[in-house]
């Protein structure tokens, strides 16, 4: 892979991926446009690897958060008194859900990486996934906070992530649809999705940089890997900031409209002849 190529992947990748708009749907097609096999075994191996970029500029923007839930989380282990605050109880609700997208992505890794990269997946996940993401921002109370959040919560969550293993479905998309009709606000929503984002991402990219390595080094290689990744840190960082401040005002019809139109459009140049599904 070019290095401009790369970079340019990368960006899309780190800007799109907290975004309620599939950034592996977007790596999807546009890595077929350029004119790569997307279930190649590289190139599905890149297409995870470089999320942990975005990965990266969570635990940088969130830093204190995070550190926040730890230290709650060891204290609560050794000290009976701590395990009553609400950071100890919320670290706990996080690696709770956490747990589902692993178990479903490690039994249907297979399919995930070959027959739901096809672009028809694709396009269709955008369109009807923007139905739930519509009912759900309407339907949605938001009459709940942060220190609301219960195990219950994020189990529900984190078990709707797991459809963000349909390239197109949006792990931010299901995350934050099932927060909002849990009563869930927007700000709340779009905070914890950024963390159950953590062992998610993480726990993917590690897993193919072990698995395809070869793969890599053989195909797309690690020079055009880093440094995709190296921008997806830059665009995600950027990203975060952004739509912590947009969705505390707005709602989330920019994405509906414009993943519907994507997965529209995508579909006609499938139809038309003029893009491989695969």
């Amino acid at each position: 892979m070019h290095i401009v190529e790369a970079a340019f992947l990368g960006a899309v990748e780190g800007f799109t991926e907290f975004l309620p708009v599939s950034s592996t749907g977007h790596l999807t097609i546009l890595e077929r446009m350029l004119g790569y096999s997307t279930d190649d075994p590289d190139i599905t191996a890149f297409t995870a690897i470089i999320q942990v970029g975005a990965v990266l500029a969570t635990l940088l923007y969130l830093r204190s958060d995070i550190r926040r839930l730890l230290t709650a989380l060891f204290r609560g282990v050794t000290r009976k008194e701590e395990r009553k605050t609400a950071d100890y109880k919320l670290a706990w609700a996080v690696i709770l859900g956490s747990m589902p997208i692993g178990v479903v992505g490690l039994a249907f890794k297979d399919q995930i990486e070959t027959t739901l990269r096809t672009l028809w997946f694709v396009s269709a996940a955008l369109v009807l996934w923007s139905a739930v993401m519509w009912y759900a921002d309407r339907k949605g109370r938001q009459v709940r906070g942060e220190n609301d959040v219960t195990w219950k919560d994020t189990l529900i969550i984190g078990t709707v992530q797991c459809m963000a293993l349909i390239p197109g479905v949006s792990r931010s998309g299901a995350t934050m649809s099932a927060g909002l009709l849990r009563g869930l606000d927007r700000v709340t929503v779009t905070r914890l999705s950024f963390l159950l984002s953590i062992p998610a991402l993480t726990a993917a990219g590690a897993l193919q940089t072990v698995d395809e390595f070869g793969a890599i080094s053989r195909g797309v290689g690690w020079t055009a890997t880093l440094t995709a990744t190296a921008v997806s840190f830059a665009t995600a960082y950027v990203a975060v900031s952004w739509l912590l401040k947009f969705v505390a005002k707005h709602s989330y019809n920019v994405f509906i409209g414009y993943r519907v139109v994507l997965g529209l459009f995508i579909m006609f140049l499938l139809g038309a002849g003029i893009l491989p599904a695969t």
